[in-house]
């Protein structure tokens, strides 16, 4: 069982910055994947971006330009950096694992962007 826990949501203006990290509860150097999901209220839950244990990353093009994702093995963390937030990137953000054939999620941490 691995566990992930969210940090650094928030309330912020538009055009303001803020950095998501997300924990693990064991090494991520072999993780093949990890990444972030939103969702809005009365939405579904929507990729954002991801990074592969080699480094790739993907990114949702309502995103791409504007955040960045990155790790830390040594602290077993992945981090969304999330700049030039606007208004519709208000939503519970996730973070996921998929480890060992399980896909885990985080408990959620709220991002607010007022405009």
């Amino acid at each position: 069982q691995v566990q992930l826990v969210e940090s650094g949501g928030g309330l912020v203006q538009a055009g303001g910055s803020l950095r998501l990290s997300c924990a693990a509860s064991e090494s991520i150097d072999n993780i093949a994947a990890m990444g972030w999901y939103r969702q809005a209220p009365g939405k579904q839950r929507d990729f954002v971006a991801r990074i592969t244990s080699g480094g790739s990353t993907n990114f949702a093009a309502s995103v791409k330009g504007r955040f960045t994702i990155s790790r830390d093995n040594g602290n077993n963390t992945v981090y969304l950096q999330m700049n030039s937030l606007k208004p519709e990137d208000t939503a519970v953000y996730y973070c996921n694992a998929f480890v060992r054939g399980n896909l885990y999620w985080g408990q959620g941490t709220q991002v607010t962007v007022s405009s």
